[in-house]
């Protein structure tokens, strides 16, 4: 054998070997602990005993001496065990040395003949050689002869004579002979001095031995060598050998199977460690395989096996066994057949064994021979299923890898047959071994000891089973369930506890599927099979385990970890005993092992350490549990953190959490909220999810609501404790009956005290001071009962005393009475304390509702999920500001994410859409009701997202659509009494029933006409213009229709009642008259033909009205002359109202100019198109060309459409419509035109029309104008900056700033000049204004409407506005803007030198937060390469202080880079004279600690150069400029000293942030008189401020324009 296989069967042997000897060690010192602390109750007994041995009765006595009987035979026990322990240990390392001194000698002997064949091979021929081999087949085939006749010679001296067979353990693993050995050629090894000598050499055993058959023989044992043996003899010794060796005849032989079969069974079957042991020359009477099977005969041989199978039984085995383990051995070059037709045959052995053993186990007359013949069929039919099923195993875990699929999802190539076939035939192996270990087979072995390597043979073919990938499926649960019983049978019978402890462990090191096989299979040993202790094995070797070991190892550790957490998940009961051992992971460095922890922890708290009947012992326990929980929540790692936090949600779900612990659980939970980690924040949204609820305290959890009952339950209970207080009973105790009880004691034990022989001394004392006293009298002779009734008395005191004492004592109360008032009492304590409790948890909900609500609009789609659920929770339990939450998710029914919109739209579907009810009328109503209240104030926005959610319902079908559209219309027709409010949500909501049924609406027009547009449309504009929001839900505009436009004629009542109500209310007013007017003309656009004469007619209507008012003169306020002076009062208040109503009047003009634009290129423009579409399918079809033709027409519109031809005809259309907007719209005949001039003098003369509202419209209608033409624009921009500019009203400059960025869309080429103008906006004072200003540039920025360019700075600006939402606006603005291709990129140096520049006199700290978020924008090391060598050309450029200070802060926010740093050196010479600044110094030092970090030495080493060439240059040159050189030279020439110069951090934050950094002083600080003259010099920009065209803007198409 080679040297390799030496000893790779040697390290296989071995593999356990320290596993063992550690749990055996860890066994030993656990049973010295139990042994020393059973000494400590011992001794404590003892004690206990000797001191009270005289009061103790004696059953106290006898109990006491049991204990401690007791504990002594405990003590015995261990010892035995220990002892036990010891042997075993001592036995299985010198089994292991045996065996390597045999395989040494053996492996000696093989080199020793190897050496004699070469030399043998080199001195003689061939020839020679064949002679020698055949003289010595002669010789052997001789000797055989003569060994059998000599035993089967049945003289009565060799009957008489004993084999001596060797031990199992002493020949383990039989080798091959090998010559003569010398005890010097393997003892030169250190050697157990405990070890036994064996031989005349008196040496310990080694290499083969013979045994002598004398009985009387002291030395028994012989070497080889030593005795003059080179092979195992045959037959009889030399008797003259003997006799010199003064042995007693030892004859000693092998006993051959063939040779003793007559006889009986003579020999042993040994499991072999190695296949391949069973050919070589065994022990005394230890069977070894004659006949090996050449592969082509096996088929032949099987079939004899079966054939005597079925005559013979399964004993054939015995007979038979040659032939499989002719199979095992040329198991690779065997046909897959014959291996089944084996495998088959050995089936059938062993279950005919399990059927038959279980008579002869029973049987009391059964023979040794009998005995011995069942246990070798046994050992050799699983010895050859076993290793039979391994290979099995193994051939198809190959053929797995093989027929794996690859990467294009193809199977290669390979039989899967036998694979199929082998997984159907594992699950009978497994039962048929299972059924015969069941048996007590126990019994078949000499005192019922089960060789080890039994158990191993079986064992280990389970654990190569437990090996295969796919044993963790679900399809191989039958085969893991057989796994794990047949390996709980081993350990419940044949004490495979420790070794399958060991296995475990080894496993999951190196398999990380098995921890759920391995939990589940711990669970079923400790359950079902009763071996609990197992599982503290396992944990115990876990527990032990160092973090160190831990961190190599993270497969294991995760193997590890999942098995602890499934095993608590599975028996929690049997964990808890085991849990100290495994809490000292969660101070290890693994933070699985910490996750897994945890979730045992809370497992044991949910199924074992809950409820109210836990003992106090328990309730430590749970309370422990829950603190080491809690410290978790601080942990370093997120994933612990997350999954401690999923634990709790557990935990509540469970109800298991105590009840105090709620308020100090969820404040952690609400802080989680904060955390970085997604995964942690949504794990902490779920907790706050579950404690909502499962909350124990109400359904309705609202601080507000909780505060007038908690301060009137406090009030009560401090009513109930004074009241208390003053009835308080004192107990009276007869000072007599205390003496009585304390006299005895007294007088036995306290008089010996210190305190008490001072009250003698003190008697004794008061007796020589006072002898006349009669307290003392009794004293005169001193005795212990004088001195004792002396102390009596003083103590009791006199009887007069005491009943003077007893009748001032106030009468005792009855007994129930206190017991009652204590109780109510309690209660009262009980309820204060819940309402504490209530309103604590509340606080906490709502608190966390304020985070969770601004976590809607993360970018994380799970976090935003969550919080969706959770806003649901509480809104569910009514908690206060829960509606908010709702309400703010709702513009997610836009969201792009599929997941969201599906959330919010089901969120809203289970509070609204989803009533509760008796019938469906009272569902009806519910719905109603829920949705009224959500529309109550809502926006215009919410209202829109509403309609998406309430269009999906309307138009699902559902059965309650009828019965609730019927709801609505009552109560918008007022059948049933309800608030005005609710009037306007149902008509809203009939609105967007109407997107998903035209019908709901269109059949109830003259309804909706008579209810809220009728005579009493003036008493509720609100009402009337929700109605029409409501009616323009049925028009076209809603639904794109292809077919021709739904239009109503013009005197359609619905157009009588809307400009009927438009004209009356011109002349009013209402507030909400103007929001009515707007929706109203959008209407009549929508709805009717001819619009434009309906509002032409509307337009002269009204200004015939507004004129006739004007003529009445101040006769509309006669309320109001009667309190102050006539005349004075009535020109003022007849001015006022000619001005709201021109006001009105010139948005109606402004309104309908708009809408006049928008019906032309929307409605006329469609209308065009659709009919030239008829027009051209109409005339195709009367063509009908051949199928040719249409080829070739189809051929030809495609190429016109490439070139551009084929919009010839829409290109004709839009010209048509700008030729109509440039030329008819403001002709002197077409009423709009009138109103113009009238516009553009209240624009220009805001000193004489300084009416707010006035001043407001005519801007916004001078807007809409501008809409119509080129012409109107550009003759009207400049006023309409000069309004921009100038105006004081913020809603003037807002609602120019949003009709200007309208305008830029238009006609971008007349309004690029003076973009400029727009950027100034957002330095306004007013946040409104800048609101404003960065909403509407952000959309045209973001939209390439404008170009970017370097005012952007000015946005850059509002990054540190005080005002946090319009913080939000240029955050968002920048973060869209990054999404473009380099444009922060490029923008970053101008905006650098636009910040920097001293006249805006900017703080380096606002600066430095801005550049901050800027440059975190940068990511590519391209861009930061370049950007370097920018800012550093940049230091050439900059000519102040602070402008190199800036430049240099900038460069140290880069996330430099290699690259980066290279070009900072290369540009050295740009920077290097300003680092005498510490404003430059300073942050280009930061930039080599930031680059230090992780850098490799040849780069750390270049990064310390540079950084002492910084500080040598920046040391250098500030002696240079602090000397008195140059001080004086500075003085005398006038200038002031560098020092002077620097400008300090405080000097520069001293500019007020509400300049906005601008030059131009501010609008409040203006003198109003600059704007209020009328003259058009001083009201409008002059020519010299109107910007010039600089760059040309392409329109775009006409065709895209009318498109979009």
């Amino acid at each position: 054998m080679a040297a390799g296989m030496y000893l790779e069967h040697y390290l296989d042997s071995i593999e356990n070997l320290p596993f063992e000897l550690q749990r055996n060690f860890n066994l030993m010192r656990d049973l010295d602990q139990r042994t020393e602390d059973l000494k400590g109750q011992i001794d404590s007994l003892a004690k206990e005993y000797t001191a009270n041995a005289r009061t103790l009765s004696s059953e106290q006595k006898l109990s006491i001496l049991r204990q401690i009987q007791q504990s002594y035979s405990k003590c015995k026990e261990f010892g035995d065990d220990k002892v036990q322990l010891a042997m075993q240990t001592y036995e299985m390392v010198d089994k292991h040395i045996r065996r390597l001194d045999t395989d040494l000698a053996r492996f000696e002997a093989d080199l020793k003949e190897k050496q004699i064949e070469s030399t043998d091979y080199d001195s003689t021929s061939s020839k020679g050689k064949k002679i020698e081999t055949r003289l010595k087949e002669k010789k052997t085939a001789k000797t055989r002869s003569k060994v059998k006749s000599s035993d089967e010679d049945g003289s009565p001296k060799s009957a008489q004579k004993k084999v001596k067979l060797l031990q199992p353990g002493e020949f383990n693993s039989p080798a091959t002979n090998f010559g003569n050995v010398h005890p010097s050629d393997v003892l030169d090894m250190p050697v157990d001095p405990n070890e036994p000598t064996y031989c005349l050499c008196h040496q310990v055993s080694y290499g083969e031995m013979i045994g002598c058959d004398n009985t009387d023989c002291s030395i028994e044992w012989f070497h080889f060598a030593c005795v003059g043996l080179t092979t195992k003899p045959r037959g009889k010794c030399q008797e003259t050998r003997t006799e010199q060796l003064h042995l007693q005849s030892p004859e000693v032989f092998i006993v051959d199977k063939r040779a003793t079969a007559a006889r009986g069974m003579s020999w042993d079957f040994f499991v072999p460690m190695c296949v391949g042991d069973l050919v070589k020359s065994g022990g005394i009477n230890q069977y070894v395989v004659q006949d090996v099977v050449p592969p082509k005969h096996l088929p032949s041989h099987l079939h004899k096996f079966k054939a005597a199978l079925r005559s013979q039984g399964p004993l054939c085995i015995l007979e038979h066994f040659d032939t499989g383990y002719s199979l095992l051995q040329h198991c690779n070059s065997v046909e897959l057949g014959v291996k089944e037709d084996a495998l088959d045959i050995l089936l059938q052995v062993v279950s005919g064994l399990a059927t038959s053993l279980p008579a002869l186990l029973l049987s009391t007359s059964v023979t040794a021979a009998e005995r011995k013949e069942k246990l070798n069929a046994v050992k050799m039919s699983v010895y050859l299923l076993c290793k039979l099923s391994e290979n099995f195993e193994s051939e198809a875990y190959r053929q797995c890898i093989i027929t794996a699929p690859g990467k294009g999802g193809k199977k290669g190539k390979g039989g899967g047959e036998g694979l199929q076939q082998w997984e159907s035939e594992r699950e009978k192996v497994l039962q048929a071994l299972v059924q015969l270990l069941q048996l007590d087979i126990r019994s078949l072995w000499n005192l019922s000891l089960v060789e080890e390597e039994f158990i191993s043979c079986v064992t280990c073919c389970c654990y190569k089973l437990l090996e295969n990938p796919t044993i963790s499926h679900v399809k191989s649960k039958p085969t893991r369930d057989c796994i794990i019983h047949l390996l709980g049978v081993l350990i419940k019978k044949y004490n495979h506890i420790l070794g399958a402890s060991v296995k475990v462990i080894q496993l999951l090191q190196h398999f990380e599927q098995l921890s759920s096989v391995f939990a589940q299979a711990v669970s079923v040993w400790s359950t079902e099979y009763g071996v609990s202790g197992i599982i503290g094995e396992i944990i115990r070797e876990i527990g032990q385990r160092s973090s160190e070991e831990l961190a190599r190892d993270s497969a294991g550790v995760k193997a590890f970890a999942s098995f602890i957490a499934e095993l608590g998940t599975l028996v929690p009961e049997l964990m808890m005993p085991n849990i100290s051992v495994l809490i000292t992971h969660l101070e290890g460095e693994s933070h699985t092992m910490r996750v897994a922890v945890c979730e045992v922890l809370g497992e044991i708290l949910v199924r074992v350490l809950c409820g109210d009947r836990l003992d106090d012992a328990g309730k430590a326990d749970r309370d422990r549990f829950f603190d080491t929980m809690q410290e978790h929540l601080h942990d370093t790692h997120s994933y612990v953190r997350a999954r401690v936090l999923q634990v709790y949600t557990r935990i509540v779900n469970s109800k298991a959490l105590p009840l105090f612990k709620y308020s100090e659980v969820m404040e952690l939970a609400v802080g989680r909220l904060m955390d970085k980690s997604i995964n942690v924040v949504k794990s902490a949204v779920q907790l706050l999810a579950a404690f909502i609820a499962h909350n124990p305290y109400s359904c309705k959890l609202s601080s507000a609501d909780l505060k007038k009952p908690l301060e009137k339950e406090a009030t009560k209970l401090r009513e109930l404790r004074e009241k208390l207080e003053g009835k308080a009973p004192v107990a009276v105790i007869k000072a007599s009956e205390l003496w009585a009880a304390m006299e005895p004691e007294l007088l036995v034990t306290y008089l010996r005290v210190n305190k008490y022989r001072n009250a003698v001394r003190l008697c004794v004392k008061a007796h020589s001071c006072f002898p006349e006293s009669e307290m003392f009298a009794s004293l005169s002779t001193l005795t212990t009962e004088t001195l004792m009734d002396t102390l009596a008395l003083i103590f009791k005191g006199s009887d007069e005393d005491a009943s003077e004492l007893s009748q001032n004592l106030p009468p005792t109360p009855q007994k129930e009475a206190g017991e009652g008032e204590e109780g109510e009492l309690k209660k009262q304590q009980m309820l204060v304390q819940y309402l504490k409790d209530t309103e604590t948890f509340a606080l906490l909900v709502e608190r966390a509702i304020a985070v969770i609500n601004t976590m809607l609009y993360l970018k994380t789609t799970s976090v935003v999920l969550e919080a969706v659920q959770f806003c649901v929770t509480v809104c569910e339990f009514s908690v206060a500001n829960s509606v908010s939450g709702v309400r703010k998710m709702l513009p997610l029914v836009w969201s792009t994410d599929a997941a969201i919109k599906d959330a919010v739209v089901q969120a809203y579907k289970r509070l609204y859409l989803n009533p509760q009810g008796e019938n469906i009328r009272v569902k009806a109503h519910t719905l109603v009701d829920s949705l009224s209240e959500l529309m109550v104030d809502a926006s215009l926005g919410t209202i829109q997202c509403l309609e998406e959610i309430v269009q999906e319902f309307f138009g699902s079908g559902s059965l309650l659509q009828s019965t609730v559209v019927q709801v609505l219309w009552e109560r918008f027709t007022g059948k049933r009494e309800t608030s005005g409010l609710h009037r306007r949500a149902a008509v809203l909501l009939l609105g967007m029933a109407a997107r998903a049924e035209r019908e709901v609406v269109l059949s109830n027009l003259d309804t909706l006409c008579s209810v809220a547009l009728g005579e009493k449309v003036t008493e509720d504009f609100l009402l009337a213009r929700d109605s029409v929001l409501t009616i323009s839900s049925i028009t076209d505009h809603i639904r794109q229709s292809k077919s021709a436009p739904f239009r109503l004629p013009q005197d359609h009542q619905l157009f009588t009642c809307l400009t009927q109500a438009i004209a009356e209310g011109v002349v009013m007013e209402d507030p909400h008259w103007q929001s009515f007017m707007e929706q109203a003309v959008r209407l009549l656009y929508f709805l009717a033909e001819s619009p434009d004469q309906l509002c032409s007619r509307l337009l002269q209507r009204c200004a015939r009205l507004l004129l006739d008012q004007i003529a009445e003169g101040g006769e509309l306020d006669k309320e109001a002359s009667q309190n102050q002076d006539v005349t004075q009062q009535s020109n003022e208040q007849g001015e006022q109202v000619n001005c709201v109503c021109l006001a009105q009047l010139l948005a109606l003009c402004g309104c309908v100019a708009f809408w006049q634009v928008s019906h032309l290129e929307r409605s006329v423009s469609t209308e065009l198109r659709r009919r030239r579409r008829e027009t051209e399918e109409r005339a195709e079809k009367e063509k009908r060309p051949s199928s040719k033709a249409k080829q070739q027409a189809a051929n030809d519109s495609a190429m016109e459409e490439e070139l551009g031809l084929g919009a010839s005809a829409e290109d004709t259309e839009a010209e048509l419509i700008r030729k109509i907007c440039e030329t008819e719209l403001l002709a002197e005949e077409n009423l709009l035109c009138a109103f113009l001039p009238l516009l553009v003098r209240v624009c220009s003369s805001p000193g004489r029309y300084s009416h707010p509202q006035l001043t407001t419209a005519s801007c916004l209608a001078l807007s809409q104008y501008m809409m119509i033409s080129p012409s109107v624009c550009e003759e009207n921009i400049r006023l309409m900056f000069t309004v921009l500019e100038r105006s004081t009203l913020p809603v003037v400059r807002a609602n120019a700033i949003i009709a200007l960025g309208d305008l830029i869309v238009r006609f971008p080429n007349i309004l690029e000049p003076w973009t400029q103008n727009l950027y100034a906006r957002l330095s306004d004072e007013v946040p409104s204004v800048r609101q404003t200003a960065v909403t509407v540039l952000t959309q045209l920025v973001l939209k390439d409407v404008l170009k970017v360019k370097g005012q952007v700075s000015e946005v850059a600006v509002l990054l540190i506005d005080p005002e946090t939402h319009i913080c939000s606006l240029a955050l968002n603005f920048f973060n869209e803007l990054a999404s473009k291709d380099n444009a922060i990129y490029n923008l970053l140096p101008d905006i650098i030198s636009r910040l920097s520049d001293p006249e805006r006199g900017m703080s380096s700290e606002d600066f430095n937060t801005i550049m901050k978020q800027l440059f975190s924008y940068i990511t590519k090391e391209r861009q930061t390469e370049s950007l370097v060598e920018k800012l550093c050309q940049r230091f050439r450029t900059a000519k102040t202080e602070r402008q190199w200070c800036d430049l240099a802060v900038s460069l140290s926010l880069l996330s430099m880079c290699e690259r980066g740093f290279k070009r900072l050196q290369e540009c050295w010479e740009c920077y290097s004279d300003k680092l005498t600044e510490p404003g430059v110094y300073q942050p280009l030092l930061s930039i080599t600690a930031k680059l230090r970090r992780g850098a490799k030495a040849l780069f750390k080493a270049q990064v310390d150069e540079f950084e002492k060439r910084l500080t040598a240059v920046h040391t250098r040159g500030l002696e240079n400029v602090e000397s008195p050189e140059m001080d004086e030279e500075n003085q005398k020439e006038g200038g002031p000293s560098v020092k002077t110069v620097i400008r300090t951090a405080a000097a520069a934050r001293g500019r007020q942030r509400s300049k906005r950094g601008q030059a131009k002083p501010s609008v409040s600080s203006r003198c109003d008189y600059s704007f209020v003259t009328p003259k058009k010099s001083h009201a409008v920009m002059a020519e010299s401020e109107t910007p010039k065209v600089t760059t040309p803007i392409a329109r775009t198409s006409r065709r895209t324009r009318l498109r979009n």
